[in-house]
């Protein structure tokens, strides 16, 4: 934890997603864990993302004046997208690890071609519960074996309709229970080292650092050319894990 390259690493990667979530309100954990894979390995970069990412989110999870409307709708696709993280962390020690770090580059790049293409996503409203059961099984599952939340339940929660300021409780919502179910799962897969878990605490310092700058910066900025950047830089991360695995 006191090797420089370490400490710059964790400190610049926090610092421009916590810019990244302040400019568009998500890609905390997305950045974190995409650009500490690539750097460090994906179980270190899972841990280190635990208390930046919860710490950020809670407050748009609780504020908002949402959150009730939001989880009765949405029940059906947050339990199990909760529930599921731990059975997806029972793969990052038995499965290998080269094999997970490509999953997390595909979904990054998914992620970010979506992004980038828009594409229009619309879902009847009776068929909201059948589709969240099977995206929450999917999207819980695939964060406990990756630490990327983000998919498919973004366009799930796209899809419902859901105005902006309520859209953006829900991220809230999602991302602080995945992470604090993946925190408990890493804690008994033996992946939550102390060292790992002041390092996550310390991160959160350049991520909070981050959002201000980037809440400052949104009123500067076009918010659609800026999210063309971040989409493109997914898709260019995701690629770069995927081959980066594969070599290895």
């Amino acid at each position: 934890m006191t090797d420089p390259h370490f400490i710059i690493w964790v400190t610049l990667t926090y610092l421009v997603a916590g810019i990244v979530k302040g400019v568009i309100g998500s890609g905390m954990p997305t950045i974190g864990v995409g650009v500490l894979t690539a750097v460090l390995g994906l179980h270190p970069a899972l841990a280190l993302m635990l208390v930046p990412t919860m710490v950020t989110n809670i407050w748009q999870a609780v504020v908002g004046g949402h959150f009730r409307a939001i989880f009765v709708r949405a029940w059906p696709f947050l339990v199990p997208a909760t529930l599921t993280i731990f059975l997806g962390a029972l793969a990052l020690t038995r499965v290998n690890l080269s094999w997970l770090s490509a999953l997390l580059g595909f979904l990054l790049a998914v992620y970010g071609g979506i992004g980038l293409l828009r594409p229009p996503l619309t879902m009847a409203k009776r068929n909201e519960r059948r589709i969240g059961i099977v995206a929450g099984l999917i999207n819980g599952t695939l964060g406990g074996m990756t630490g990327s939340f983000g998919m498919p339940g973004i366009p799930y929660l796209q899809a419902m309709g859901l105005p902006r300021d309520e859209f953006i409780q829900a991220l809230g919502i999602l991302f602080t229970l995945s992470t604090a179910a993946l925190a408990i799962a890493l804690g008994g897969e033996h992946l939550l080292t102390a060292d790992l878990g002041l390092a996550s605490a310390l991160a959160l310092i350049p991520a909070l650092a981050g959002m201000a700058i980037g809440q400052m910066l949104r009123w500067r900025l076009s918010e659609d050319r800026f999210r063309r950047v971040f989409f493109a830089s997914q898709v260019l991360l995701g690629c770069y894990i995927v081959l980066r695995a594969a070599l290895a």
